[in-house]
């Protein structure tokens, strides 16, 4: 299983992080207790929003396009 997921920053709302995972549960835990170096100055997080894919390559391309331009823009629109 493949998730990619969107957090939101508690302490800075105006930030917001996407990522794959295969357990969104355990990835929180992870990001809230500093073990990532991308995420650990907003920390504490909530997830926004995860969307489970079977392929692997495709929640890639994904978690991809939701971090380009046009792809933050749909997620601001239509995933927060």
């Amino acid at each position: 299983m493949h998730y990619v997921y969107v957090l939101q920053s508690l302490s800075h709302p105006e930030q917001y992080y996407t990522g794959l995972t295969d357990n969104v549960a355990s990835r929180l835990r992870d990001h809230n207790a500093g073990k990532s170096a991308h995420t650990a100055r907003y920390k504490p997080w909530k997830v926004v929003s995860f969307h489970y894919f079977q392929n692997e390559e495709v929640a890639l391309a994904f978690e991809k396009y939701l971090k380009s331009g046009s792809g933050r823009a749909f997620s601001k629109k239509r995933l927060r």
